[in-house]
């Protein structure tokens, strides 16, 4: 999974992508490039895996984050000509929520759902700026040619461009699968899930679902398709990333937080995406694999290896819970819950899988 993050300056955008990847948080000043790193899916299931199987290795899933530099008002057609931002498969919009004179906001002040939708609109004139090169290009094809093909991807471009033209992001526009697979290949920014992070101040974080009902971005989230919303504070992240795991744990139950603010944005990301991780364990290694929910057996085997997917003959499959209380693959054998699958069975959300296969 690769998620792109984006933002106006200045909203701790570039803060938050060093926290959830470790990557160096970049000196001021200087030309501003995307920058990529990796995120560990927190997933406490394969810590449990490794405490039954003493593997070599312990693997959780990934997510890819793309560091977008901060767009202005009136930049977001820039946006399209990043390569980097072309294959994401979602994008993380990061909201400003705090005050400070330190860091001033460029628009003059904080107003985190104007901020929102600034930034959904420059993302929808982006989107029209593409097709209308498109739609020039294609206007030109039919006169010379008029094919079929180009008469029908015409219809749908022009359909998106109205719908667009009404200020709203292509992730809300029903569109068959037909349309969809002519959409492939294209940068279109405004039809991709969104995530809403709030960067909060220590003080709004305690009280996160007030601010954010507040300030009208509870509403706003659920005005479309495709959304998702979460809070973080980057500060306390911060600082709770210098701590040990106890301390920090203590230093949350404070502020009332659940659960660390970076796992609930990586969590959230895999959710709006509608991921789900399958498991794998044995002395070599526990791992947990990213899937879309819905995949099916063989399909799942092609994520581990093309060999494993191409040979497919049965899949060993037991439930993570079932597995932890009979404490082995063994005593889940004894107990049925360890149970074979063929290649059309649908995987779920914390399934260990052995798959047999021949190649």
């Amino acid at each position: 999974m690769k998620v792109g993050i984006i933002g106006l300056p200045s909203t701790g955008k570039s803060t938050l992508f060093s926290l959830l990847t470790g990557a160096p948080t970049p000196a001021p000043g200087g030309r501003p490039e995307p920058r990529v790193g990796i995120a560990r899916v927190p997933d406490p299931r394969v810590e449990a895996l490794a405490g039954l199987f003493h593997p070599k290795k312990k693997t959780p899933a990934t997510v890819e984050y793309v560091d977008m530099p901060g767009v202005a008002k009136g930049e977001g057609a820039a946006l399209v000509d990043l390569p980097a931002l072309r294959g994401v498969d979602a994008l993380v919009h990061v909201v400003r929520a705090f005050e400070s004179e330190v860091v001033p906001h460029p628009e003059g002040s904080i107003d985190p759902l104007r901020d929102a939708r600034m930034l959904e609109l420059e993302l929808i004139l982006a989107d029209l700026g593409t097709l209308e090169r498109r739609l020039e290009r294609l206007e030109a094809n039919i006169k010379k040619a008029n094919r079929a093909e180009d008469v029908a991807e015409r219809a749908v471009f022009l359909k998106m461009k109205a719908f667009l033209e009404g200020e709203r992001p292509l992730r809300d526009l029903e569109l068959s699968e037909d349309e969809r697979r002519k959409l492939r290949g294209y940068a279109l920014l405004s039809g991709k899930p969104l995530l809403l992070v709030i960067n909060m101040s220590e003080e709004q974080v305690k009280r996160s679902a007030e601010v954010l009902e507040k300030t009208g971005l509870s509403g706003f989230a659920i005005e479309g398709a495709g959304r998702a919303l979460c809070a973080v504070s980057a500060p306390i992240e911060a600082e709770m990333a210098q701590l040990g795991a106890e301390d920090a744990a203590a230093f949350r139950e404070d502020l009332g937080l659940h659960e660390p603010g970076l796992d609930r944005v990586i969590r959230t990301s895999y959710e709006l995406l509608g991921l789900i991780s399958f498991l794998t364990a044995g002395e070599d290694e526990c791992r947990a694999w990213t899937i879309r929910r819905g995949t099916r057996a063989q399909q799942a085997a092609g994520e581990i290896h093309s060999d494993i997917e191409r040979g497919f003959i049965r899949a060993e499959v037991v439930a993570f819970d079932d597995l932890m209380r009979a404490g082995s693959m063994a005593a889940c054998r004894e107990a049925a819950t360890l149970r074979l699958e063929g290649k059309d069975y649908v995987v779920r959300d914390g399934d260990v899988i052995n798959f047999r296969f021949n190649v």
